[in-house]
């Protein structure tokens, strides 16, 4: 397994992190564990997870969200030497309870919903806590008091972002300077070949600020992975699923023969094509499987040449650079 810094920081992490999104939904306990012991094995030092992942919610929303993290902990709980091991990620802001205070990044949220994570993951502090959306709602003065407080308590130790716009990385960054703060060390945001707008103006934000970049979806919910050829082998698709095959078809029939064309499995491409870009630092598997998980570990192997990123540009075409040259002149 291959490492690198997050960031500017000098922590570092592999270039392939574990999502456990699954777990606790589509992956039950035994299989969760399985799936972490593989990472382990592999060299996989980075697990993300989020507060909220375990669904689907109960009536009540008192249970479902927080299983995933739930099952980490148990898992941490089985050898207490695993925490030292891995760089544990996990978000906050979303809702957790029905109360008016138990969402967002509110300073009172932000330390309670650490506490209750820190529980569920039966640890005394997370590695990377990461704001999981933007709340223009709350100042970011009062955002980075809370997250200084934290670290100050030794319960976090880095300050990561999620789904953020070009123009609040740069905000989040000026207000924890002001603070002599180190601000964000990472930025989770949707990219992969089907959604590439984060070219515009994301990844040169983060770029400037020496934030990492850490994809998620990087098979574009299944896209990606070769499903034109999965549902000829006879795997049924979502209604959702099938129009959005039908609406690209032209380009998967040009995607799945180029991945043919060089020998490499679409997945295995789609992710190889995310760590050629010298923004990202890993990208997130999110396996419901051993099978699955192993499956995404040749990605980091694969190099492509400068033909095939040109073919794949064809294919898949971004936003046509940088803002504002991408639209200005």
């Amino acid at each position: 397994m291959d490492y690198t810094h997050l960031g500017r920081t000098g922590l570092r992490v592999s270039r392939v992190a574990l999502g456990t999104m699954n777990f606790g939904e589509l992956t039950d306990e035994p299989a969760s564990f399985a799936i972490m012991d593989t990472a382990l094995d592999v060299g996989i030092n980075f697990f993300d997870t989020a507060d909220v992942y375990g669904g689907p919610q109960s009536p009540d929303m008192a249970k479902g969200y927080g299983t995933s993290e739930e099952i980490i902990g148990n898992w941490l709980a089985q050898d207490t030497s695993r925490r030292d091991r891995i760089v544990l990620a996990t978000k906050v802001y979303q809702p957790m309870e029905t109360g008016p205070n138990d969402k967002y990044l509110s300073a009172f949220h932000i330390r309670r919903a650490c506490e209750a994570s820190l529980k569920r993951l039966k640890t005394d502090h997370i590695d990377l806590y990461q704001m999981h959306h933007i709340d223009r709602a709350t100042p970011w003065e009062e955002i980075w008091q809370a997250m200084e407080q934290l670290i100050r308590e030794g319960k976090i130790t880095y300050v990561g972002s999620s789904n953020l716009a070009g123009w609040d990385i740069a905000t989040a960054q000026m207000s924890a300077n002001a603070r002599h703060l180190l601000g964000l060390a990472s930025e989770q945001s949707l990219y992969n070949l089907t959604a590439r707008t984060i070219e515009l103006e994301v990844i040169p934000a983060l770029r400037h600020f020496g934030i990492g970049l850490i994809p998620w979806s990087p098979i574009g919910m299944g896209l990606l992975g070769g499903v034109l050829r999965k549902i000829e082998n006879g795997r049924r698709a979502t209604p959702g699923l099938q129009a959005r095959i039908e609406a690209l078809r032209p380009q998967l029939e040009a995607w799945e023969a180029l991945c043919d064309d060089i020998g490499e499995t679409p997945s295995d491409v789609a992710l190889a094509w995310l760590l050629h870009n010298p923004a990202v630092t890993s990208v997130i598997s999110g396996p419901r499987t051993v099978e699955q998980l192993q499956q995404n570990l040749k990605a980091p192997s694969i190099s492509l040449s400068g033909e095939v990123l040109a073919k794949l540009d064809k294919i898949w075409p971004g936003p046509g650079g940088e803002a504002p040259q991408a639209y200005a002149w």
